[in-house]
């Protein structure tokens, strides 16, 4: 397990900077970590506590609220397939099966190498695609057996390149110059907005 690295310790700082209190960074910092090392490190949590001023159980609480958040290490791939009702009038159950069985795992496991973890999932909101399954969250649907086997033999071999590794967030960084930085909003005995009409003084509704 690991605390935030140097770089990402940079990133982090950033990041809080931009909120007008720091634990309002919780989610970003939470996403920071986990495309660090993949999943969310109990060291990472107890590091984002001390950044922002908290307790490690108010992390934690936070992190595992949101299912995108993993707390166990994961493959580089999460295939998520759904098995609500319109995946599932359309054959969800059917592939789920069939995904265990080419993967050789059950729903919740990973395989012997680390590529893949397999989860079953309620909706995914994308019925009209249904079958549909998730990648690290990018979408497949109207998947078949072989179509699923299609998917995941190029994966393997690396020939998915819109599918980065579980954790990555994007390849491309939002950087904010410091002359456009709005920062943080100052709110403690700040003056009512200008669009706000003063109260009639004396008048209906004083």
């Amino acid at each position: 397990m690991a605390r935030l690295s140097s770089k990402n310790l940079v990133i982090a700082r950033e990041l809080i900077s931009r909120y007008p209190r720091p634990k309002s960074a919780l989610i970003p910092l939470l996403h920071l970590a986990q495309e660090q090392d993949g999943y969310v490190t109990e060291d990472a949590m107890e590091h984002i506590a001390e950044l922002v001023g908290v307790t490690p159980a108010e992390v934690l609480g936070t992190c595992s609220f949101y299912e995108m958040f993993k707390l166990h290490e994961v493959g580089t791939y999460v295939v998520n397939v759904c098995t609500n009702i319109s995946c599932q009038l359309l054959g969800g159950e059917e592939l789920l099966h069939h995904a265990e069985e080419r993967l050789g795992i059950k729903a919740g496991g990973t395989t012997a190498d680390g590529t893949f973890t397999l989860e079953d999932v309620e909706c995914v909101a994308a019925c009209t695609e249904a079958p549909c399954a998730q990648v690290n969250y990018r979408y497949f649907g109207r998947l078949t057996p072989e179509t699923f086997d299609t998917l995941i033999d190029e994966l393997a071999a690396g020939r998915r390149d819109e599918v980065p590794p579980h954790g990555t967030l994007a390849r491309i960084r939002q950087s904010i110059p410091a002359d456009k930085a709005a920062g943080p909003a100052m709110t403690d005995g700040a003056a009512a907005p200008v669009w706000f009409p003063p109260p009639d003084e004396g008048g209906e509704g004083a």
